[in-house]
């Protein structure tokens, strides 16, 4: 069970996916699964879910029909594991690498 749940809807993202996700998989604090909600994007965002997913076993991907960013996040809580759950959006760019260790610490 990792002690993070980082959860972020997908929609349409693609100009900032790599950097959001890149953000979270340079942390510090490496105990943390990534739930990527796509949300039906009909841009290259799947494609770059599923590569990332691919490559890091702890990120997974989940597809469905947009029903909008509220019903992707509830989907994720359904599906998260961790100790503490963290909501992003994946146009928030980026988190300091050391995000996760101090909300840990707090």
């Amino acid at each position: 069970m990792p002690v993070i749940s980082v959860i972020i809807p997908i929609y349409n993202v693609e100009p900032y996916l790599v950097q959001c996700i890149d953000s979270i998989l340079s942390q510090t604090f490496v105990d943390f699964e990534l739930l990527l909600i796509d949300d039906g994007s009909k841009d290259r965002s799947v494609e770059i879910c599923d590569e990332y997913a691919a490559g890091d076993s702890r990120i997974r991907v989940f597809h469905q029909e947009s029903r909008g960013p509220s019903v992707a996040r509830n989907f994720g809580l359904e599906r998260a594991s961790g100790r503490y759950v963290m909501f992003m959006d994946s146009d928030d760019y980026w988190l300091e690498n050391d995000a996760f260790s101090r909300l840990v610490r707090y």
